[in-house]
């Protein structure tokens, strides 16, 4: 669905089996009016999927579309063909009602532009798809429409034009070389740490896959990430890519948890093109890759690893000085030993000179 200027488009692409289409968020059901696409044949509906064909340049087919109203009064439907793209987020979409097809849609011829469809009824409307003989080998993608124009106010109160779409996908293989072929692009990385510094972080990567061939592709994304001298290099695998038309692209984003915060980490962003379908590749395709680096400062373990720098030195230093104070003690108690012992040796000489003085008196008075 797009809001162009005063114009909005609903757009439901259906397979084989009809359903009411998707009115614009602003707009509300277009009367309860319910219609159905379909691929058919001149008896009804066959169960196809899809217009699926596989033509040489400047051949014709003829077909036909069954469009079915399920309401209960007649519809006037604009039936036309367009191109189908690609969109961002991987879906298959076709071009505005207002823009010009120049691929597949423009290759569709209808009787005419309009159709009326009575109230419970389907017509099986022939049409005819002409392949241009210049037209480039491989797979070309649209669809053929039924669409309702009514009016409805949007948020602000303004009357804008809503087209309420439903259509059958168009899947057409030019006959030629086939050239399949991705490439991934515009790799952007980013490494969240985890407040556990025994615990890794989570690696997010989200890179742009673009379809450079010529055939419709899907494919796995796969993540590589390795610090210097591919230290902790761990690898994970993405979602499975939805079909992406050639030259389509589409971003996808894949996260990888559990990687350790190596300072710098080498990233490698790769995906393995593969068939869509029953379709064969030969030769197989080269994975198409891209590199980046990113920043994983390991912060917690860093600051882990000052804790237990400063609890080390706390402890080596509560050591030396509990051993300084050892020391202090043992000298003080070696230097009270040493003026003890002179002190009992002053009081020893003082005794014996004593003794001398009394012994020599004592010999003087004989």
């Amino acid at each position: 669905m797009r809001l162009f200027v005063a114009i909005a488009t609903g757009i439901v692409l259906l397979g084989a089996a009809p359903a009411p289409p998707t009115p614009a968020p602003s707009a509300p059901p277009a009367s309860a009016a319910t219609w159905g696409v379909a691929p058919s044949s001149a008896k009804g509906p066959n169960g196809r999927p899809a217009f699926t064909y596989k033509l040489d340049p400047g051949a014709t087919v003829t077909d036909y579309v069954a469009v079915t109203n399920h309401s209960t009064r007649p519809l006037t439907l604009n039936l036309y063909a367009s191109d189908a793209f690609t969109t961002a987020q991987g879906g298959f979409d076709l071009l505005a009602g207002g823009q010009k097809p120049t691929d597949v849609g423009a290759w569709v011829r209808f009787t005419g532009g309009t159709v009326t469809i009575p109230s419970t009824s389907r017509l099986d409307i022939p049409f005819t798809l002409t392949v241009p003989n210049n037209a480039t080998p491989g797979d070309h993608a649209g669809g053929i429409v039924a669409s309702l124009a009514s009016t409805a106010a949007d948020a602000q109160g303004n009357q804008v034009a809503v087209d309420h779409r439903v259509g059958a996908r168009i899947y057409l293989r030019v006959s030629g070389e086939l050239q399949p072929a991705m490439t991934v692009e515009n790799l952007q990385v980013r490494h969240t740490g985890s407040l556990n510094p025994l615990a890794g972080g989570t690696l997010t990567a989200t890179f742009t896959v673009r379809n450079t061939g010529n055939v419709r592709l899907t494919g796995r994304p796969t993540l590589t990430a390795a610090g210097p001298f591919g230290l902790g290099r761990r690898s994970t695998d993405g979602a499975a890519l939805p079909e992406i038309l050639p030259g389509g692209e589409l971003t996808t984003t894949v996260r990888m948890t559990g990687v350790p915060p190596l300072f710098r980490l080498t990233v490698n962003a790769a995906v393995t093109p593969a068939a869509v379908g029953d379709q064969v590749l030969d030769p197989q395709p080269q994975s198409g890759t891209a590199r980046a680096t990113a920043w994983a400062v390991p912060w917690p373990q860093l600051a882990l690893l000052v804790l237990l720098a400063l609890g080390g030195w706390a402890l080596i230093a509560a050591r030396r000085r509990r051993a300084r104070q050892l020391a202090r003690a043992v000298a003080a108690a070696r230097e009270e030993g040493r003026s003890e012992a002179g002190r009992q040796t002053e009081r020893a000489s003082e005794d014996g000179e004593v003794a001398a003085s009394a012994a020599t008196g004592a010999a003087r008075r004989r």
